[in-house]
């Protein structure tokens, strides 16, 4: 995606009436937002958000004026690709998947595509082939199942430990949490500078949009290293649920004095 588009995602999410489920209930007001978007000059991505399937708009009935909203793709897009209530209230079974490797050095390719794949799917590592989640093994079956690179000696497991190790234990051991705790505090210093407009105006509008460069970069390094686990095993003193809390209310209200500006 387009960083231009995806900052108009962005921006867009802002001046919804909230971060919830998208809903015809929770609408852009079409003029305002829409005046908006052409005084900001990015009138003409809305077509080109709406190809995409990122938003979607209906006119209601008896009248001429549309109704805009994001769709849940372009939600998760203006979300860096996270939705990260959705990733604490998923249920936990209780067990642990752990995916083993050794692939040969001649297959380069195929083990640095593992690794990234199991980096995007948020496993944690315990060793550079040995990683860990919470999570059933289903895609990673498909996957393998799929590929044409003989990816030799993987082996899945699925269970509890059976050394004494604590969940804490394996969760401190898998991803480096204290690497994620600066990531928040360093969000956190960028959101006790936002900007507090008294008035709508163009110079506003600016500040904010500035800011929320900022904003979104810092977010996005949190995204890039969070697991995001379900609720019961995040460790103790874990940011991440205050800080999303605290964005909500930050940007919907940054978000309105942008639309008004």
């Amino acid at each position: 995606m387009k960083p231009a588009t995806e900052e108009f995602l962005y921006l867009l999410l802002w001046t919804a009436d909230s971060l919830l489920r998208p809903s015809w209930r929770d609408v852009l007001d079409p003029d305002s937002f829409e005046a908006w978007a052409y005084r900001q000059g990015l009138g003409r991505r809305l077509g080109e958000l709406e190809r995409l399937k990122l938003i979607e708009a209906k006119a209601p009935k008896g009248g001429e004026e549309r109704l805009v909203r994001l769709t849940e793709a372009g939600r998760e897009a203006a979300l860096a690709g996270v939705d990260p209530v959705r990733h604490w209230e998923r249920t936990w079974d209780g067990r642990w998947r752990l995916v083993m490797f050794d692939v040969p050095q001649t297959k380069t390719s195929a083990r640095v595509s593992l690794r990234r794949s199991l980096r995007n799917r948020r496993f944690g590592y315990l060793q550079n082939s040995v990683w860990l989640s919470p999570d059933p093994l289903d895609e990673i079956r498909r996957q393998v199942a799929g590929t044409s690179t003989n990816v030799e000696g993987l082996v899945l497991f699925e269970g509890r430990p059976g050394g004494g190790e604590s969940d804490q234990d394996l969760v401190m051991g898998a991803w480096d949490f204290p690497d994620i705790f600066e990531r928040y505090k360093m969000w956190n210093r960028i959101a006790d500078a936002a900007p507090k407009p008294r008035s709508a105006s163009a110079r506003t509008a600016a500040v904010i949009r500035t800011w929320g460069g900022r904003e979104r970069s810092a977010w996005r390094d949190i995204v890039e290293k969070d697991p995001f686990l379900p609720a019961p095993l995040l460790p103790a003193g874990y940011p991440g649920r205050t800080a999303w809390a605290r964005r909500i209310r930050l940007l919907t209200s940054l978000g309105h004095a942008l639309l008004n500006g």
